[in-house]
């Protein structure tokens, strides 16, 4: 939801090239359930999904996505649309290994399909295995230049991986290629927010939020970073325009304890991650 990506993938890392779709608080039974796995061909006969089909597919929650997308992709795996809604559908229920592997399987026979190797680096990143993120996303800038996304998300894969300079760099090259953007503004306030900087994280996520069609869990990035900086009441505000009312008097709680805990002598960090929306990220 990232060390960001999940700090979306972490605290609240659009590690993506779509923003976090998991809840804000709580963990989705379905993450407990088996992840479906993928088969071999079967040798009866298969009619493949029609559009309608895939698009109905695509608005169901991602437990029901990962049911029908292992079906249509175990009876034929060389469909890169398939796998990727497949990856896509692993990863949302929290399933980060199955997704990279199920990328991983689409790229043996699509190895310069761009979507795939974004699907593969977010897979791995929200695994907090960001190394094995970095050639997939090389690849992609290779092929796409021009890819804001694929920067953005090698931005948080240095990042993880201790290169905060180079993480630094790549990220301004995705602002150059698209300024303002929300996604990357996000990726870059929460490195920040994982060390303690809310101070240099607020801007960040004010220009953010600022963007049109800001997703709710970058507002709630933001309401995360000025609660811990002690300014409730706008955190406050932000949490009760979002959230039904028990799950904002729920965040203010978390909140309110962890400033409690920032204050004690030994503490210099944010508290432990409870507050699932801390897992939301940019992309």
């Amino acid at each position: 939801m990232s060390r960001h990506l999940l700090v979306s993938a972490a605290l609240i890392a659009c590690f993506m090239a779509s923003p976090a779709s998991a809840g804000l608080f709580g963990k989705d039974k379905a993450k407990d359930t088996p992840a479906p796995s993928v088969a071999t061909p079967k040798t009866e006969t298969f009619k493949p999904a029609g559009k309608a089909e895939i698009e109905a597919a695509l608005r169901a929650d991602p437990l029901q996505q990962s049911v029908f997308f292992n079906d249509q992709f175990e009876h034929n795996p060389t469909d890169p649309k398939m796998g990727l809604y497949l990856s896509n559908a692993l990863r949302a229920l929290g399933r980060y290994p199955e997704a990279a592997d199920i990328a991983h399987r689409v790229l043996l026979f699509a190895p310069d399909n761009s979507d795939i190797l974004l699907a593969a680096a977010r897979a791995h990143i929200a695994d907090n295995n960001a190394f094995f993120a970095i050639d997939p996303l090389e690849h992609v800038i290779e092929l796409k230049p021009k890819d804001w996304q694929a920067y953005s998300l090698l931005g948080v894969a240095y990042d993880q991986t201790k290169r905060p300079d180079e993480a630094q760099t790549t990220w301004a090259r995705a602002l150059a290629l698209s300024p303002n953007n929300p996604a990357v503004l996000t990726n870059m306030a929460m490195a920040k927010v994982t060390r303690g900087d809310f101070t240099g994280a607020e801007p960040l996520l004010r220009t953010a939020v600022a963007q049109p069609g800001v997703t709710v869990q970058i507002r709630q990035n933001l309401a995360l970073v000025l609660g811990l900086e002690g300014k409730m009441p706008e955190a406050e505000s932000l949490l009760r325009r979002d959230l039904p009312p028990q799950q904002a008097d729920d965040a203010l709680a978390w909140l309110q304890q962890a400033v409690a805990a920032k204050a004690a002598p030994a503490s210099t960090t944010a508290p432990a991650r409870s507050w699932d929306s801390v897992k939301a990220s940019g992309s």
